[in-house]
């Protein structure tokens, strides 16, 4: 149930700066005062998080000795993680690639039934699809899914080893991976070979899908754009959000071409690629940052943007790489702002360690701990 109050005393953030009240009524931000009302003296209250890729959710779902017999327990388990950290709405991206295991076709079924069936506290949780580009002969398959379930994003991705692969060599780790998806290593080569030999096919089919996808109002992204010409290849195929760019040039080239820009909140908090990319401070620090997105680790989005206004970012700009800037590049305009006729979508965060004191979605409390616990109830 939506509750009906008023937070007094806070720092709020509003679109046009910062206020000391904040009015929820029946799931949304209005603008007259409530008759119930809270005083959050000194706390900040920020727009809740919308996170756009966040596959921290694997391990809530990952089967190990039958533990898991159906989808509702790991879904009751990655809504309490979000809620805890402050996101509102959440991206849960899922595979569909060649690689199986947790990341196969029946994982995708699987999450997306799940979702479907699964009777939410309040956190909107959602899909996005990760679709390995050279699973060409599935595409009419990913695109019944997609329509099945109502997936409203889409992500290009390629992990085949190529480099390996084209040299004739084993590619490393790839016994572990296999055993890992429940396969034979030597059939799992085989797959991969079979997918690089068809890599000429691979744009036409992509460009092809991606305009189907885009026919049913889905929008698309690449991942791990290498370089500014890998960001122009993308782009000539459709898709027009750049996730997880890999150099500045590449972010550059996408934010030149007025396309969105996510980087990684991990790479944030570490103040580095752990993979020896471009840092996204760097990135963000240039102006070619639209959001950030927790990648597969829930509390970084919190972090990376009180890590930001730490080191000199004025704070509004910081929060809106986690809030503001997410919803606007997936077209959701009723979140991200605590403006009036927008979602509650609300978190309160203690201004001495960015802890989590509430999070509201829509109005309805997901989590609340400590002092803010105390002053909802006894309000």
């Amino acid at each position: 149930m939506a509750i009906r109050l008023t937070i007094e005393g806070a720092r709020v953030l509003a679109p046009d700066g910062w206020t000391d009240a904040l009015h929820l009524a029946d799931g949304a931000v209005v603008d007259a005062a409530q008759p119930r009302r809270v005083r959050l003296d000194g706390w900040l209250v920020l727009p809740g998080i919308v996170d756009l890729h966040g596959d921290g959710f694997e391990r809530h779902v990952a089967k190990r000795r039958g533990a898991l017999k159906d989808y509702t327990s790991g879904l009751q388990s990655i809504e309490a993680e979000l809620a805890a950290n402050g996101i509102t709405t959440a991206y849960l991206a899922q595979f569909y690639s060649w690689e199986g295991g947790l990341r196969g076709p029946e994982a995708a079924e699987r999450l997306c039934a799940g979702l479907r069936e699964y009777r939410t506290q309040g956190t909107d949780m959602r899909v996005q699809l990760r679709v390995e580009s050279h699973m060409i002969d599935a595409f009419p398959d990913i695109l019944a899914l997609v329509e099945r379930f109502g997936v409203p994003y889409v992500v290009i991705n390629d992990h085949l080893p190529h480099d390996a692969l084209e040299a004739g060599k084993r590619p490393p780790r790839i016994n572990g991976q296999a055993l890992r998806a429940g396969t034979d290593p030597e059939r799992y080569l085989q797959r991969m070979k079979d997918l690089h030999a068809r890599r000429d096919e691979v744009p036409d089919a992509v460009s092809c899908l991606v305009e189907q996808l885009h026919a049913r109002q889905v929008r698309t992204g690449s991942h791990d754009d290498a370089d500014a010409a890998a960001r122009r290849a993308a782009r000539a195929l459709g898709l027009r959000v750049s996730e997880f760019p890999e150099t500045m040039d590449a972010a550059q080239e996408a934010r030149g071409a007025g396309e969105g820009t996510i980087l990684g909140a991990p790479n944030v908090m570490r103040g580095g690629s752990h993979a020896g990319k471009v840092a996204a401070e760097e990135v963000i620090a240039a102006g070619f940052c639209d959001a950030l997105a927790s990648d597969y680790y829930y509390p970084a989005p919190r972090h990376a943007a009180l890590r930001l206004a730490g080191q000199g970012m004025v704070l509004d700009e910081a929060w809106r790489l986690v809030s503001e800037g997410p919803a606007r590049l997936l077209g959701l305009p009723d979140r991200g702002r605590l403006a009036p006729g927008c979602r509650a979508d609300v978190v309160i965060l203690d201004p001495a360690d960015g802890s989590v004191g509430a999070t509201l979605c829509a109005g309805r409390v997901t989590y609340m701990a400590g002092p803010v616990a105390e002053a909802l109830i006894a309000a």
